[in-house]
């Protein structure tokens, strides 16, 4: 007897982020597709010390379960630091999620149905598409570089939006202060969350900081305003701690919990005691000078070998901050997917700009990382999609 089918939805997702983390393992291949930090930015003895402190101080809490919305000192510590001016947090605003990617699970589990519409900042960070995929939802491109983007229109009737206004993924984009304003009080005027994914925010290099869409929507009281901020330390420490967090209204919160006690049951006691150690030690504030140094000459030396190499084919701006520079093709008939084919068999990856797209319509575009490698790999990787683009 045949056995029952797969779910359908799996057949409309793609290979690409299994095959952007498993690139490493390809001997004299250049990874330039993936959201990947620099492994020499990992600051392996401090960390080590803080595992084992955290085991020998607290074994229970470290080696057992734990309560479902996360280690209670965390989420008062998340609270602390993210609460400035009119934005008031406890820890009745924080759920401790395992790693960024949870939190968009959760968030479609806990609002998604069928046919529901997602308000979405395009083209769209893959991994926001691929969690909210099994629940059949409806994309409303919001593209809020266009002169006549009406952010009250885009969130009527939206079960929510999405957005990555710092250095959004996969274009590096920056979105403006009065963008962010404009965001937030149609959030407020028409009842929809409004979802601000916030993995990139501590990697400005050549401006200060611009507020969160949290931060705007802070009104002096306890917070339950209608912006769901998820955080990670990923991207500002390493990504195998796997730890994140949500800041929401307690109701949403609330829901939230509920989703993740279905979902894995608690996160890591360890690396949450981990997390709470570094955020104590100041060790984010620390590092990051040195890392934003050195992803900075990084992006330079990406730009430059761009130039050098690819201005027959694309046109790209520089970002500001972030881990990618996303570039276009200025012949509508250059196919990025057929691209990649090619780029991989001479020995790089980069990303096409259309698993970005719900619709997969977005054939012109690359997104290139510039964060993991030094400028010496920069350049061969950039030289060798070059030879690609030859044929």
């Amino acid at each position: 007897m045949p056995r029952p089918a797969f779910a359908p939805w799996l057949g409309q997702t793609n290979a690409v982020t299994a095959g952007f983390l498993s690139a490493g393992g390809i001997p004299g291949m250049i990874n330039m597709g993936g959201g990947l930090p620099a492994p020499e930015t990992f600051p392996v003895a401090e960390l080590a010390d803080l595992a084992a402190q955290a085991v020998r101080d607290h074994p229970a809490e470290t080696l057992g379960y734990g309560p479902v919305t996360g280690l209670p000192a965390l989420r008062a510590a998340i609270a602390a630091r993210f609460s400035r001016g009119n934005l008031h947090l406890s820890a009745d605003n924080v759920l401790i999620t395992t790693a960024g990617m949870q939190a968009l699970d959760l968030i479609g589990k806990v609002l998604l149905t069928p046919g529901a519409v997602i308000a979405s900042q395009s083209p769209t960070y893959l991994g926001a598409l691929d969690a909210w995929r099994p629940h059949g939802p409806v994309y409303r491109p919001m593209r809020l570089e266009d002169n006549d983007f009406d952010p009250l229109t885009a969130l009527t009737g939206a079960q929510f939006g999405y957005t990555v206004p710092n250095f959004s993924n996969p274009t590096g984009r920056l979105v403006g202060l009065g963008q962010r304003q404009a965001l937030v009080d149609a959030a407020q005027a028409t009842g929809t969350w409004l979802v601000e994914d916030d993995p990139y925010g501590g990697l400005h290099y050549d401006s200060p900081a611009l507020p969160r869409l949290l931060d705007l929507a802070g009104d002096g009281r306890p917070y339950d305003g209608p912006v769901i901020y998820m955080g990670t330390l990923s991207k500002e420490i390493v990504p195998g701690l796997r730890i994140g967090w949500i800041i929401a209204a307690p109701a949403m919160i609330a829901a939230l919990g509920m989703a993740k006690q279905g979902s894995d049951m608690c996160t890591s006691g360890l690396t949450q005691h981990i997390a709470l150690a570094t955020l104590d030690a100041g060790l984010i504030e620390r590092i990051q000078p040195g890392v934003l140094d050195l992803y900075r000459t990084r992006r330079d030396a990406l730009i430059r070998a761009m130039n050098e190499h690819l201005k027959p084919w694309f046109d790209w701006d520089t970002p500001s901050g972030g881990m990618f520079v996303w570039a276009t093709a200025r012949d509508p008939g250059l196919d990025t997917d057929a691209l990649i084919t090619r780029a991989t068999s001479h020995g790089v990856t980069v990303t096409p700009g259309s698993v970005f797209d719900p619709m997969g319509q977005d054939r012109r575009s690359i997104r290139i990382n510039f964060t993991h490698n030094p400028p010496e790999v920069l350049a061969e990787g950039v030289a060798r999609l070059a030879r690609a683009l030859k044929g």
